[in-house]
């Protein structure tokens, strides 16, 4: 056996059984509570978590069809979909580097030789043609694992975006629901200042004419009015919040802000949740929330990207090919005398870079620490959220059903007021402070409503759920941590 064929195979044997330089990413080890600390909280439960498909949980069908449309409009989901297909890409490129590369040329020259050089053989005439085809291939053997790594890299790349765009996912599923509950909430709103002024306009009928008869002094009447004005200057402020809350639903969707005023301004009750949620056990957050799935990704790629850097600091070793085919006539291009071939290592190791290198590996390993506390943040700030967002919706729930009786006795103190004025018996200071009372405990029991049902929804986005229903299938891309979704 010859000795290019020796080398040859060992070359080839180097590059099957080569190292990987840089550390291995594992997944780091972060204590989580084994159970939520508010979650012995009225309306809530320690069942398995539902988060799948919350939305149906609020029974609303003309919320689940904006939900619908808004997952295939969303200009801001088509954004993060764009950006998975850039990272799925960007990992081809990478991966494309783990195989030879071969580039087919052909040319063709006419030639004129100078008569005035001395050195040009007599035998060649002074114009000639020149015909070349060929092949060249180059093979870079990937001996201390630096394309393996930059591989690596990628795929965790390409694992952070999908779990951008689940996050974006779950972020716009709430901002539907949320901007959904404001439309009914602030419809409410103004059903109910409606129905307080025609209360209220009936009462200053009713203190005009007791003045008219002589039966009570104009100071009522100047006080029903004042009470009916105050209350009608809330319609403007509460329609305007209407309508600003229409055109973000609109938006959402990716329509112009005015699409949808025709289409909710039928008025409709705010959607109401469920009696008891389960919230499930803090240990399942890390899997199913999208922001510290991405933050565990981007860690994995900083990782990867440590050896990358180590392995610059190895020799690269790389098979160079040609093929040609050269001649002066075309008929004969193609014989075997017009080959010409060549075939070789290359070898290539800096000896002295002025400590570039080592400091690439310094500016890598602090990225990846940067990457890493990153990541703990970010399953902080998600069992913060979630323990928020719980107490928050459980105390919002009692604060409704005290609310509720405040409405309760409220309706029943101007009933009883307005029949003892009506009577001559008692005071019209009375029946304002009831009537105000009432308009402004109905106002607070719908806004509490709105508030209950907008703190599901934070909990439900706290948990990190709904993405998967709308998650398409993914293509057979290797993960850069096979462990990560275990």
């Amino acid at each position: 056996m010859s000795q290019t064929r020796v080398l040859m195979l060992w070359l080839l044997l180097a590059a099957v059984l080569g190292c990987t330089v840089g550390p291995t990413y594992q997944r780091p080890d972060i204590a989580v509570p084994q159970q939520w600390i508010h979650a012995d909280q009225p309306g809530l439960s320690a069942g398995v978590v539902e988060v799948l498909q919350w939305r149906q949980t609020l029974k609303d069908p003309m919320l689940d069809a904006l939900i619908e449309r808004a997952v295939h409009t969303n200009l801001d989901l088509r954004m993060a979909a764009a950006r998975v297909r850039e990272a799925r890409a960007l990992r081809g490129v990478a991966a494309a580097d783990q195989f030879p590369t071969v580039t087919l040329s052909s040319a063709y020259a006419r030639n004129r030789l100078s008569a005035n050089v001395t050195t040009t053989p007599r035998s060649i005439a002074p114009e000639y043609d020149l015909f070349q085809s060929g092949f060249d291939a180059s093979w870079e053997l990937d001996l201390f694992g630096r394309t393996r790594r930059t591989v690596e890299a990628a795929s965790a790349d390409l694992a952070a975006t999908e779990d951008n765009r689940r996050d974006v996912l779950v972020t716009l599923l709430a901002e539907v629901t949320r901007n959904y509950v404001d439309v009914r909430g602030f419809q409410q709103r103004l059903d109910i200042t409606r129905d307080n002024i025609r209360t209220q306009q009936q009462t200053v009928e009713l203190t005009a004419a007791r003045f008219a008869a002589g039966l009570s002094s104009e100071l009522d009447v100047a006080q029903a009015r004042a009470n009916l004005a105050t209350t009608e200057s809330q319609v403007p402020v509460l329609a305007s919040s209407l309508t600003q809350a229409m055109h973000r639903l609109s938006v959402l969707l990716g329509k112009p802000p005015g699409a949808l005023l025709g289409e909710l301004a039928r008025v409709q009750p705010i959607p109401l949740g469920p009696e008891s949620v389960p919230i499930g056990l803090p240990s399942g957050l890390l899997r199913r929330r999208p922001d510290v799935r991405r933050a565990e990704q981007e860690l994995a790629a900083a990782t990867a990207r440590i050896g990358v850097a180590t392995a610059d600091l190895f020799p690269r070793f790389s098979l160079l090919g040609t093929l040609d085919l050269r001649s002066n006539d075309l008929g004969s291009l193609f014989s075997a005398g017009s080959r010409a071939w060549a075939l070789g290592p290359r070898f290539l190791w800096p000896v002295f870079d002025a400590g570039r290198i080592r400091a690439n590996i310094e500016v890598q390993t602090a990225r990846q620490e940067t990457a890493l506390a990153r990541y703990k943040r970010a399953v902080l700030v998600a069992l913060e959220d979630v323990e928020n967002a719980l107490v928050a919706f459980a105390q919002e729930r009692l604060r409704h059903c005290s609310l509720a009786e405040a409405v309760a006795a409220n309706r029943r103190a101007v009933a009883l007021s307005m029949e003892l004025y009506t009577r001559g018996v008692g005071d019209f200071l009375s029946v304002l402070e009831s009537q105000r009372s009432l308009f402004g405990s109905e106002d607070q029991l719908v806004q509490s409503e709105r508030a209950v049902v907008a703190n599901l929804i934070s909990v439900y986005k706290a948990l990190g759920g709904g993405w998967e229903v709308w998650t398409p299938s993914e293509r057979a891309t290797p993960r850069a941590v096979a462990a990560a979704g275990s």
